[in-house]
């Protein structure tokens, strides 16, 4: 028997048994689920209805992550998937689904933060000033720098997400459908709700 998304085989609202009048069609075929995990990656091209491909992601390690608020993406190793509200067997597992929680390296945003603002982020006072280096810059930059830095307030929960080096963020892309995992950075409001889930949890 293989997997059908059909609904002939369901009874009636009423409770009534549907009257068997065909087999099943080719058009309403399930496939396996890809339940991709974290490792090197590996993908499959799936050919499927209209002689299109679909890209079964069996393994990913990294995807692309969205920082809303400063509106910079950048490519990121994915750690740990941390939670998903759908199942915890998936959180065990560490299966990668649209809508899991993921632990992502922070380095590559606070290397652009510190590019973008001159100010450190993620690191304790005593390593801050002994990688701080003197660079001649224009009063022209330093103009600019110094508008940047009026704005460049992080969130506390954030700040402290960067002093350990690893960020919480949601996937957003179908591994399974699209060979990715892309995703963005959870801030604000949506942030303290699943760092309450989290604390919840353990």
């Amino acid at each position: 028997m293989g997997i059908s998304r059909d609904s002939r085989h369901k009874r009636a609202h009423t409770g009534a048994k549907r009257a068997f009048y065909c087999k099943k069609r080719k058009s309403e075929l399930g496939r396996q689920a890809a339940a991709t995990k974290i490792g090197a990656t590996r993908i499959h091209q799936v050919r499927v209805r209209g002689g299109n491909t679909k890209f079964r992601a069996m393994r990913l390690d990294s995807g692309n992550f969205a920082w809303g608020s400063e509106a910079c993406t950048r490519k990121t190793r994915v750690l740990d998937v941390v939670y998903n509200a759908s199942n915890n067997e998936l959180v065990r597992t560490k299966t990668l689904v649209k809508g899991a929680i993921v632990e992502i390296d922070a380095t590559p945003y606070r290397q652009w933060y510190e590019s973008h603002y001159v100010q450190t982020l993620g690191r304790k006072k005593k390593d801050a000033e002994a990688t701080e280096e003197e660079v001649k810059r224009s009063s022209r930059v330093l103009r600019k720098v110094a508008a940047r830095q009026a704005n460049a307030k992080v969130d506390a929960h954030l700040e402290t997400q960067f002093n350990k080096g690893r960020l919480l963020a949601r996937i957003a892309s179908r591994p399974g459908q699209s060979g990715r995992a892309d995703g963005y950075i959870l801030e604000g409001k949506e942030l303290e709700f699943y760092l309450r889930k989290l604390t919840h949890k353990k």
